[in-house]
C-alpha cells in the first residue's frame, strides 16, 4: 500500500493524490460477480505506471495515420484552401479535447475502463448500450485501418518480390489476390498484439511515435528538395466567395473533425486507468492531441503540394495517398522503409484506438464468457464484415457521411457520462458497486432508463436532419446537438443521487 493511504468503512483505499482502489479482500470477493472479470477489474494503484511521455506517445502514434495525413484532402476538395483546412482540423481537435479530459478523470481516479464507468450512468446492464454503440464504430475503424495497413504491406512486398502483385491472380471484388493476402497478414498482426496485452501495446506506441514522426519529416524534406519548394497547393485560394458560403461547409467539416476522435472521448478511461496521476495524463493529452493532429495533417498538405510538381502526370487523388505516392519510388529499399513506416503507424493507431475499447466493450456484455482477447478477435471479424474498402473509397463520403454521421450518437453518450459523473455525482463513485448486480447502479433490472432516454433524445436531435431536409443544419452540428441535448436532458430528468 502507498504510504499515507487511508481505508474507509467500505474498504476503499484512498491515496493522498486522490486515486482510489479496493482492498484486496473486497476485490477478491468481487470475483464471484457475473459483472467481473480480470480485464475489467480496477487497476491496482501500484500498476498504474503510465507517464506523461506514454500519453504523448499514445496520441502522436494514434494521430500519425493515413486518415490524418489525408484528412485535409476532403476539406480542400470541398472548397477550402490549405490553411483553412488545417485550422479546421486544429480547432476540431481542441474542442474534442474537453470531453476527452472530462471522461479521462474517472479512469485515473478509480482505475476503471470505459464500459465499467458507463455502468454508473446507464446501469450495470444498461451500460451495454453505449459500450456496443462505441464498439460498432470501432469495428468500422479497425477495418479501415487494417485495409490501409494491408495496402502498405502489399506495396512493400511488391518492392522486394518481383511479380508479387499478380502472384495470386485476381482481381477479386476489385482487388488483386496479393492485396487480400496482405490485408489478412496485417489483420493477423493486429490480433497478435491484442493477445500479448497492454504492456506490449505501450512498448509499440512508445517506439512508433518518434519513429513515424521522424520518417514523415524525412519524406517532407525529400518532397520539398525534389520540387525545389512547396508547390502551389499551399497558395491556392479558397473557392468560397463569401463567409456564409464558407460557414455552410465549415460547420459540418468541424463536426466531422470532432467525430474523428469522438470515439476516444468516450473510452479514454481504457488508457487513463493506467495513469500514474491526473497531472500526468492531463498534461500528456493537452500537449499531444491538437499538436499531433495539426502537424501530421499539415505535413500531408505540404508533401502533396510538392508532389504535384514532382509528378505532374499523376492524379491529385493519387498523390494525397502516401501509399500510392511512395509506390512511385524506384529504389526498393526506400519503398520498403517507407511502407514499413506506414504499416507501423497504422498498426499503432489501430490497436490503441480501435481494438482496446471494443475488446473491453464486448467483454462488458458477457464478462463470464468474453475476455479482452476474445473481444479483440470479435472486433477483427466484425471489422472485416463491415467492408472497410468501401468505407474509405470516397473521401467526401468518408468525412461527411461516416465521420459526421456517427459523431452525433457518440456525442449523446458523452453528454450523459459527463452529466452523471461531474454534475450529478460530483466525481464520487461507489467502486465496488460498479461490479455488483445488486448495488447502487442496479437501477431497474440493471438499466437506468433516464440515461437511455437522454441518449435517444440526443441521437434524435443529431440525426433528424439526415431525414428532414428542413432540419439539415441540426445534422451539420450533430456532435454538438447530441452532446448538449443528452447532457441537459439527463441532468434535468435524473433524480439527484446521494452518495452515502
Amino acid at each position: 500500500m502507498v504510504s499515507g493511504a487511508e481505508i474507509n468503512a467500505d474498504d476503499l483505499i484512498v491515496h493522498p493524490d486522490g486515486r482510489m482502489e479496493l482492498s484486496e479482500t473486497v476485490q477478491e470477493g468481487l470475483k464471484v460477480s457475473p459483472l467481473y472479470n480480470h480485464d475489467l477489474a480496477p487497476v491496482r494503484v501500484q500498476e498504474r505506471n503510465w507517464s506523461t511521455y506514454n500519453y504523448v506517445a499514445l496520441w502522436f502514434s494514434m494521430s500519425a495515420c493515413i486518415p490524418t495525413y489525408m484528412m485535409s484532402s476532403g476539406l480542400i476538395a470541398s472548397g477550402m484552401n490549405a490553411w483553412q483546412a488545417i485550422v479546421t482540423i486544429l480547432l476540431g481537435n481542441t474542442i474534442v479535447l474537453l470531453p476527452i479530459l472530462l471522461n479521462s478523470h474517472p479512469g485515473t481516479k478509480y482505475g476503471i475502463p470505459f464500459p465499467v464507468l458507463a455502468r454508473a450512468a446507464y446501469g450495470t446492464y444498461g451500460s451495454n448500450l453505449p459500450a456496443l454503440m462505441r464498439a460498432v464504430v470501432a469495428c468500422g475503424w479497425f477495418g479501415i485501418q487494417a485495409w490501409i495497413g494491408g495496402q502498405a504491406l502489399s506495396t512493400m512486398f511488391g518492392a522486394v518480390l518481383p511479380g508479387f502483385a499478380t502472384m495470386l491472380g485476381g482481381p477479386y471484388m476489385g482487388y488483386a489476390g496479393s492485396q487480400w493476402l496482405s490485408f489478412a497478414i496485417f489483420w493477423g498482426i493486429n490480433i497478435l498484439i491484442v493477445y500479448k496485452g497492454m504492456d506490449l501495446l505501450k512498448k509499440v506506441e512508445s517506439f512508433a511515435a518518434p519513429f513515424v514522426l521522424f520518417m514523415t519529416f524525412a519524406l517532407l524534406l525529400w518532397a520539398v528538395s525534389q520540387a525545389h519548394g512547396l508547390g502551389d497547393l499551399l497558395r491556392q485560394k479558397s473557392k468560397f466567395e463569401s463567409i456564409p458560403d464558407f460557414i455552410k461547409v465549415f460547420i459540418p467539416s468541424l463536426t466531422a473533425m470532432i467525430g474523428f476522435w469522438a470515439t476516444l472521448s468516450l473510452n479514454m478511461p481504457d488508457f487513463t486507468r493506467f495513469g500514474h496521476s491526473q497531472k500526468v495524463q492531463t498534461i500528456g493529452q493537452v500537449v499531444a492531441l491538437p499538436t499531433a493532429m495539426a502537424i501530421f495533417s499539415a505535413m500531408g498538405v505540404m508533401i502533396t503540394s510538392a508532389s504535384v510538381v514532382i509528378y505532374p502526370d499523376a492524379a491529385l487523388s493519387e498523390l494525397w495517398d502516401p501509399v500510392k505516392l511512395i509506390g512511385r519510388f524506384q529504389e526498393p529499399w526506400v519503398v520498403v522503409t517507407a511502407m514499413f513506416t506506414v504499416a507501423l503507424a497504422t498498426l499503432s493507431v489501430n490497436v490503441a484506438a480501435n481494438v482496446v475499447s471494443p475488446a473491453n466493450d464486448f467483454a462488458n456484455a458477457f464478462p463470464r464468457y468474453i475476455s479482452f482477447k476474445t473481444g479483440g478477435l470479435i472486433t477483427g471479424l466484425v471489422g472485416i464484415l463491415m467492408q472497410p474498402w468501401r468505407l474509405i473509397a470516397d473521401p467526401n463520403g468518408y468525412i461527411f457521411v461516416w465521420l459526421q454521421g456517427y459523431s452525433g450518437g457518440l456525442g449523446s453518450i458523452a453528454g450523459v457520462l459527463i452529466a452523471d459523473y461531474w454534475l450529478v455525482r460530483k466525481t464520487q463513485l461507489k467502486l465496488a458497486d460498479l461490479y455488483s448486480a445488486e448495488g447502487a447502479y442496479s437501477y431497474r433490472r440493471g438499466i437506468n432508463w433516464t440515461a437511455v432516454l437522454a441518449t435517444a433524445l440526443g441521437c434524435a436531435g443529431a440525426w433528424v436532419g439526415a431525414f428532414v431536409p428542413a432540419l439539415k443544419e441540426l445534422y451539420d452540428y450533430g456532435w454538438f446537438i447530441g452532446f448538449g441535448l443528452a447532457l441537459v436532458s439527463y441532468y434535468l430528468l435524473q433524480p439527484r443521487l446521494k452518495q452515502s
